[in-house]
């Protein structure tokens, strides 16, 4: 008995000193309650780097969006397939889900190997590895006649802008197949899959990370499952985020999955002071030096080689086996997790340490076999802790989102570590329940969690296909096919003739005003000149000094305020007893106020008026107000010529005279502008609030004024295109609403398609429409919504200026009032992009049919011509200008177009207007 005793106490003498000895030489993972939130709050703040868009390219943990906004309600149903790639197996699975909310689901499943020849080789051979293996499994069950929605679990850090893409951002674990880092995977499986036309018919609704999987799985049979962990050959967590803390990706409210990749935590050295000299030296001999820090300290794939390095130099110290090595112990992959959780079994411990030990050539004595296994302890609780923080971080960042005092939520676990080790998950359940004890945190073990989850997110996402096909339906109304395009070019070209011709000009609904201006600058043009540029609610006057010879122009100029009641009063005096000044004689007000701050006063100028107002002109000095436009009313002005009414003005102050030798289109001014520049610029082309075009035109073809030789350039008015109905078969029930709602209905129909003051309207009323099918924000329409004019044109460059983030939608629509999530702000970039599109493809046809007009007139097989080009849309919209220029260049195949942007067509084009028209008077009076 007393021998018994003696046994007893030696043996537990003997493990003490071991352990004592391990614990002094492993000090620095060992990590103390203090540590751990330490780094829980670091992690935190990395939670909060990578969701922050303009911190997200220096964040470590990335915090990738993966577009799942929703775990299963029990509603799903039918049949789908999912594959899993990214472990140390391939594996198919066929998922039937139950109808009517029985959540119930029946699987059947096939398991491939993944060769290193083939995880380390070509990307293309590893896709068409993938495709070979889900064409044999379709026809072993014999499934081949059937069309299925796929799934495709994808364990690898990806960068999604859909549910459905994903661009492969490193590989991590074993995997470096070449050619696949940042490119989308979805689409390199479709290719690889197309050899397979006969066997495999499936279309790819989903990509999904294993975590995710494993939270979806869960959360079909738990509700409250809203956090997935796996802790496998690799390790990772996705939770259910607040998309108001989105900035990569907007909705408004809701929530969106956030696959947290945080098995590169640390990688900006947020964790040197933890990591150990055996981490680092691990590291070192990685496929990946540098990257997953947090992950090599934690995963499958490397604790047991962490353990051998640790062994290695306690026996290069003496500290173990005598200090003899076996070679082995030196071969990098010879110690694996599965020998380390086979060492720390309860009871069989010891004696599988011993087994494994002597395996390794080794010949440990019992206090070997205590120590390693004691080194096995260390190691791996040390990777349980560390999870444990970080699951932490999470859980309180979900109860301070969810602003509780106390959270109720269960986690969804997978991976081979947390399954077959027999004290992990005992160990990591009791840390996170230290660390967060206002947290009540059910863990559930995912089954089937990966590829399961990506059949519940297809299951979802074949939902919202049905969805899309309605919304495409729409979409499809502006597309425009090539032989419409044409047609318009064809119509175009009928209707310039039309308003060429004076028998047919009075029906014409592009009216091809004359402007009398006969030339472009040759650049002899010099002087200084006056120019004043009224057309919104400031107004400018320029000096501009014109070099000849050099074509340099320098440009002062001065803005000054219209003030409302000027706007929308009269045009000359009106009060009663000062006859104080209205808006003719303001303008001389600001003209006076600016020769004075220019030191010019008494000088005499010759002066361009750009006025950019709808005008009947008899001559280059002469314009006869039709209407006003955006927002002036002045009174007594319309139906009268305003060089007149300033030429009055300027009488009424006595102060200096000035030369009126032009009143100038806009169009016109960006026009010559460019022709300053240019030479070959003939056309003046504007892209903004309004839509229009001009052109120099040969004098024969102008019926409408008296003379047959040179050319004169013809204010086109383009915007009344279609008037007569000619382009109803391409307009749409939403620009029928557009122009019906407008303050002159059937008129200017074509540019109530193309131009700023209306994109932004169409699109309001597709919202609107698309809303009332319940295809958008939960069928409620905002009040605000309802509010013509509110979705502005500036919103769709905005929306359309980024393909990755979606943060400008979001914030239009809570302006809107309306409560979107994720797909709504990308169904409504869509609508903006489908209207914009076609906007600048039909602009396109209308020059085109100009161009080739000009090449036409001029008997050339190949014409060479530049066109000057301005307004807001042309210039901000982040697509317009390039479509409109493809679609010229597929047009009219034989016209060389080059785009030029104006620089200050209204000001610095009506000087040049001036100087040219005095350079031809002048050559007038010598001949």
């Amino acid at each position: 008995m007393f021998a018994v005793h003696l046994m007893a106490f030696y043996f537990t003498k003997l493990k003490e000193d071991q352990i004592k000895k391990v614990d002094r030489f492993l000090y620095h993972m060992r990590l103390s309650d203090e540590t751990l939130l330490d780094i829980m709050a670091r992690f935190q703040a990395e939670m909060q780097k990578g969701l922050g868009k303009d911190t997200n390219p220096t964040a470590s943990v990335k915090m990738l969006p993966t577009f799942v906004r929703a775990i299963p309600d029990g509603s799903e149903n039918g049949e789908f397939l999912s594959l899993d790639l990214g472990g140390s197996k391939f594996r198919v699975l066929k998922v039937q889900v139950s109808e009517e909310g029985k959540r119930n689901v029946q699987m059947e499943s096939q398991f491939y190997p993944t060769p290193n020849e083939i995880i380390r080789g070509n990307g293309t051979q590893l896709f068409e590895y993938v495709a070979d293996c889900l064409a044999d499994f379709m026809k072993t069950k014999g499934l081949k006649q059937k069309k299925f929605p796929l799934g495709l679990t994808f364990s690898f850090p990806c960068r999604q802008t859909k549910l459905e893409e994903g661009i492969l951002l490193s590989w991590t674990k074993k995997f470096k197949a070449r050619g696949v880092q940042n490119t989308d995977v979805v689409r390199s499986l479709a290719n690889a899959m197309k050899k397979h036309k006969q066997d495999i018919d499936v279309d790819i609704l989903a990509l999904v990370n294993d975590t995710v999987g494993t939270m979806m799985t869960c959360a079909y049979d738990d509700p409250y499952c809203e956090v997935g962990v796996i802790i496998g050959t690799g390790t990772n967590a996705c939770y259910m985020e607040d998309m108001s803390n989105i900035d990569l990706v907007e909705g408004d409210e809701g929530r969106m999955c956030i696959n947290t990749e945080w098995g590169a935590f640390g990688d900006d050295g947020a964790l040197e002071d933890i990591r150990t000299e055996f981490d680092r030296e691990l590291d070192l001999g990685s496929l990946n030096p540098g990257k997953q820090l947090f992950e090599k300290m934690i995963s499958g794939l490397y604790l047991g080689e962490l353990v051998r390095l640790i062994l290695l130099k306690m026996a290069k110290a003496g500290l173990l086996f005598g200090g003899e090595k076996s070679s082995a112990l030196h071969i990098k992959g010879k110690i694996e997790t599965r020998h380390v959780a086979a060492m720390e079994k309860y009871k069989e411990g010891l004696a599988n340490t011993r087994e494994i030990l002597t395996d390794l050539g080794l010949e440990p004595s019992e206090a070997d076999c205590i120590a390693v296994q004691h080194v096995c302890t260390i190691v791996s609780f040390r990777s349980a802790n560390l999870c444990a923080a970080a699951l932490a971080a999470i859980l309180t960042r979900l109860r301070e989102n969810k602003k509780l005092a106390r959270l109720r939520t269960t986690v969804g676990m997978d991976g081979t570590l947390y399954k077959i080790h027999p004290q992990y998950p005992k160990r990591l359940h009791k840390v996170v329940r230290k660390l967060v004890p206002n947290c009540d945190v059910r863990f559930l073990l995912s089954e089937s969690g990966s590829t399961k989850g990506a059949a519940m997110v297809t299951a979802v996402a074949s939902r919202v296909q049905a969805q899309r096909k309605q919304i495409d339906k729409v979409l499809a109304l502006f597309q425009l096919t090539r032989e419409q395009l044409e047609g318009v070019q064809d119509k175009m070209r009928v209707e310039l003739d039309y308003g060429l011709k004076r028998d047919t000009h009075p029906l014409a609904t592009v009216k091809m005003l004359p402007t009398y201006v006969r030339g472009m600058p040759d650049g002899t043009e010099k002087g200084k000149f006056l120019a004043l540029d009224l057309g919104g609610t400031n107004f400018r006057v320029l000096l501009v000094k014109i070099r000849s010879g050099w074509r340099s122009v320098r440009i002062y100029n001065k803005i000054f305020a219209i003030p409302l009641e000027i706007m929308q009063g009269t045009g000359e005096e009106v009060n009663s007893a000062l006859r104080g000044s209205a808006l003719f004689d303001h303008i001389v007000q600001c003209i006076a106020d600016f020769l004075d701050y220019m030191g010019l006063k008494g000088a005499q100028l010759p002066l361009g008026f750009t006025f950019s107002f709808p005008c009947r002109q008899a001559s280059i000095d002469k314009g006869t107000l039709i209407e006003w436009t955006k927002g002036f009313k002045a009174t007594d002005c319309e139906g009268e010529d305003v060089v007149d009414m300033l030429r009055e003005a300027i009488k009424r102050r006595n102060e200096f005279d000035l030369d009126i030798v032009a009143v100038v289109n806009d169009t016109v001014g960006t026009m010559m502008t460019c022709g300053y520049e240019d030479p070959n610029c003939e056309v003046g082309l504007i892209a903004g609030t309004g839509s229009n075009m001009c052109y120099m035109e040969e004098m024969r073809n102008i019926e409408l004024v008296e003379g047959d030789e040179g050319k004169m350039c013809i204010n086109t008015e383009w915007g009344g295109f279609g008037d007569n109905g000619c382009i109803d078969d391409i307009r749409t029930q939403y620009d029928k609403e557009v122009d019906e709602g407008s303050l002159n209905p059937g008129k200017q129909r074509y540019e109530k398609m193309t131009s700023g003051m209306y994109l932004g309207e169409i699109v309001r009323q597709i919202l609107i429409d698309l809303t009332k099918q319940g295809l958008l924000f939960r069928g409620q329409i905002s009040e605000r919504l309802r509010t013509r004019g509110i979705f502005e044109t500036k919103f769709l460059s905005q929306i359309e200026s980024d393909r990755l983030a979606l943060l400008q939608v979001r914030r239009i629509l809570q302006q809107l009032g309306l409560d979107s999530t994720c797909e709504d702000s990308i169904v409504v970039k869509e609508v903006c992009g489908a209207v914009s599109r076609r906007a600048a493809q039909l602009y396109g046809a209308g020059l085109a049919a100009i161009v080739e007009k000009r090449r036409e007139d001029q008997g050339l097989e190949h014409l060479k011509i530049t066109v000057g080009v301005d307004g807001t849309l042309y210039k901000l919209h982040p697509h317009f200008s390039r479509i409109l220029q493809e679609t010229v260049k597929e047009l009219a195949p034989q016209c060389d177009v080059t785009f030029m942007l104006s620089e200050d067509g209204s000001g610095k084009g009506a000087a040049l207007i001036t100087a040219v028209a005095k350079r031809l008077q002048q050559a007038r009076k010598e001949n």
